[in-house]
Parts: structure tokens; C-alpha cells; sequence
């Protein structure tokens, strides 16, 4: 194990708390940490690591950073992603019981010919613009930054592998993508997968990262100039019931993820005053995701004709908020009423499609 410098989280608007921690390195390069779990990486050449992973996150560095600053910056970016990344695939894997594939984590992606503030996880597609070969198990991809954000230090370059909630958000997609398998890319050819997320997969990424930060409101950092009560805050709220589903291809996967996401906090708050551990939720949503998986195989006749890929008809089950419930509540029968109960308050049940569950809710004039 290596004493490494990461933020670490506490609760606040803000990155976390700078702290020590420990991080199980298998290698390092100039800008590249293994882990027995992930491969982190900056990919903008030079280079940043050396024997010490003790580093200053410089207030995020970026551009009106000195060099000295952004290469500190930098580092501790390669150093805090990894730290993350690593934390939420142990957490993940003591769950399910086994590991889940190598991750490639990939930093400074996509940052010409402008700087891009965001991440993502992308799976291998020929169609795709990624400027690079994307590993068959999946990669996450986290910009270099292009935005100022506050932090209680003052002004902060946001840095995406210095934001915790980003990084475990994109992994929790990792995760997705090798248990429930939202859109069946296992039965697709390793060179072409589907990236695109649904809502419930966004949901799912999100409540991770919230269980993994310990608190609801993940983006409260960097997107604080937006109110708790505009759904694209994402915050975990009791609020956001089916009523405020939307659906549809046009509409944005993560405001309805937001849904189901704080369906599953509000189940998980209530699991924790009914004294059982907060664990025991978590286990249900991760084993759920895996049986998920194994309930809505598709029938050889929903196929469209080929092994490599899947007519629509398969596909959209797999978007119901009701059938990720039902799976989950079979693997924990005694947990199972007090998690029913909560998503009731959501306006989620077992049995019913998202349209079904969004057209009762408004019906009933939920909000």
C-alpha cells in the first residue's frame, strides 16, 4: 500500500476533505497508475508522477495556473481518480462477491480544440467519433477542465478527476455495464457496443456515487449556481417522483435518472432508520443489477436474426424502473417491504412500465 494525498468526502459543497489515504499500486509511469482494478492515466504527455503521490491539488490548476501549479494539479488529478475509482470497485466487488472487469480511466480526453469540463464511460463503437482505440471493457474518459468553480479556499479550476462524484458516477456505468448490461452489449461483438445510457442507467450511476460520497446532493460542488429545486441539479431529492418522469429518446436520460436515483436513496435512508446497515441496501442494488440481468434475457425470438444484435423489442424492458425493483427485492426478501414501501412514496412499483407508472402519478397529481 502507498500513503497517498486525496480529498476525501465529508458532506460539504466542495471537493472533500485533503487527507491521507492508502491506494494499492501495482505500477506507476510518468502520468500512469495500475491498480490491480483500473488503469489510470493523464493523456496529455509530460511528466507528472514520481516515487511520492503526495501531491497539491493547486486549487485545480488549469490554464492561468504557473506550470509548476497545473503539473502539481495534475498529478494529484491521476492520484484522486485512482484513489476513487478504486475505492468504489472494492466496495462494489466485496458486494457482488467477485470483481468486475480491468477499467481503463483515461484523464484530459477530448480537450481539443476547446477544453471539456465533463466525463464519460465509452464502450468500443466503428461509428463513434472517440479519437482513440477504447478497450472492449470499457473505459472512462474525464476532460482536463474548462470552468471555475468555489470551493472554501476560493476560486477552483474544476478539474473532473478532482470531483469524486464524477469519477465514481462513471465508474458506477462501469458497473452497470458488466451486471445488469442495460443494453445488451454482451450479445454484441466486442467492436460494437452501444454507449448511449438510458435513464436507469444514469439512475443507477448516480446513486452509486451518492452512496459511495455519502450524502445526496452529489453535484453540489460544480453545480451549485443551479437550485436544489431544478431537476438538473440532480440532487437525491424525496421530490422527483415519476411525475417528474419524461422519457423518450429527445428528453434528457439524466433528469429521469435523477427518478429513480432518489427513489433508491429515499429506500436506502429508510433501510438505515429501520437499524439495518446501509450495506445491506447497497448489496441489494448491486446483486439486483446482477439479477436484473439474468430476469429479462431475451427469447431467441425477440432477436432480430442475428447473434451480434438485438431488436428493439429487447431492448426496451430493460429501461423499466419496475423490473431493476423486482430483481433487487428477490435477492433480499426480509429487506424487500421497507425498500417497496419507500419507492411507493416515488410512485415506483413492481409490474408496471415507466410510461404506466408516469401516467398514475400524474393522475394522483404527484409532485
Amino acid at each position: 500500500m502507498t500513503r497517498v494525498a486525496v480529498y476525501l468526502p465529508d458532506g460539504s459543497p466542495g471537493p472533500g476533505r485533503l487527507g491521507e489515504a492508502e491506494l494499492d499500486v501495482v505500477d506507476a509511469a510518468a502520468a500512469e497508475l495500475v491498480l490491480p482494478e483500473a488503469t489510470v492515466s493523464d493523456e496529455r504527455g509530460g511528466r507528472l508522477l514520481d516515487d511520492d503521490l503526495m501531491f497539491d491539488p493547486a486549487a485545480g490548476g488549469g490554464p492561468l495556473a504557473a506550470e509548476a501549479a497545473d503539473r502539481q494539479a495534475r498529478a494529484f488529478g491521476v492520484v484522486n481518480a485512482a484513489f476513487h475509482t478504486q475505492r468504489a470497485l472494492r466496495y462494489a466487488a466485496d458486494l457482488l462477491g467477485h470483481p468486475v472487469p480491468h477499467l481503463i480511466v483515461r484523464i484530459g480526453m477530448h480537450d481539443q480544440p476547446r477544453r471539456w469540463r465533463g466525463g464519460h464511460y465509452r464502450l468500443p463503437e466503428p461509428a463513434g467519433d472517440e479519437p482513440v482505440r477504447v478497450h472492449p471493457h470499457g473505459e472512462v474518459h474525464l476532460g482536463g477542465g474548462a470552468a471555475f468553480v468555489h470551493s472554501a479556499a476560493g476560486r477552483y479550476f474544476h478539474a473532473p478527476a478532482h470531483n469524486a462524484a464524477i469519477v465514481c458516477h462513471e465508474v458506477g456505468h462501469h458497473l452497470t455495464r458488466h451486471t445488469a448490461d442495460f443494453r445488451l452489449n454482451r450479445l454484441r461483438p466486442p467492436t460494437d457496443q452501444i454507449s448511449g445510457k438510458t435513464g436507469i442507467d444514469e439512475g443507477t450511476a448516480d446513486v452509486i456515487a451518492a452512496i459511495m460520497l455519502g450524502h445526496p446532493d452529489i453535484y453540489g460542488w460544480h453545480r451549485a449556481h443551479i437550485p436544489e429545486s431544478d431537476q438538473r441539479r440532480r440532487k437525491l431529492d424525496p421530490r422527483w417522483t415519476m411525475a417528474a418522469f419524461r422519457g423518450g429518446r429527445d428528453h434528457d436520460q439524466h433528469a429521469d435518472g435523477t427518478v429513480w436515483a432518489s427513489a433508491c436513496w429515499s429506500a436506502r435512508q429508510r433501510v438505515i432508520t429501520a437499524t439495518w446497515p446501509p450495506s445491506r441496501f447497497d448489496a441489494m442494488l448491486l446483486r439486483g443489477l446482477e439479477q436484473f440481468d439474468r430476469d429479462n434475457r431475451p427469447s431467441a425470438s425477440s432477436l432480430n436474426g442475428t447473434a451480434e444484435r438485438t431488436h428493439a423489442d429487447a431492448l426496451r424492458p430493460r429501461r423499466h424502473f419496475s423490473r431493476l425493483l423486482a430483481a433487487m427485492t428477490a435477492t433480499d426478501p426480509e429487506l424487500a417491504p421497507v425498500v417497496l414501501a419507500a419507492m411507493a412514496e416515488h410512485r415506483i412499483r413492481v409490474g408496471a412500465s415507466n410510461s404506466t407508472l408516469r401516467d398514475a402519478a400524474l393522475d394522483r397529481g404527484a409532485r
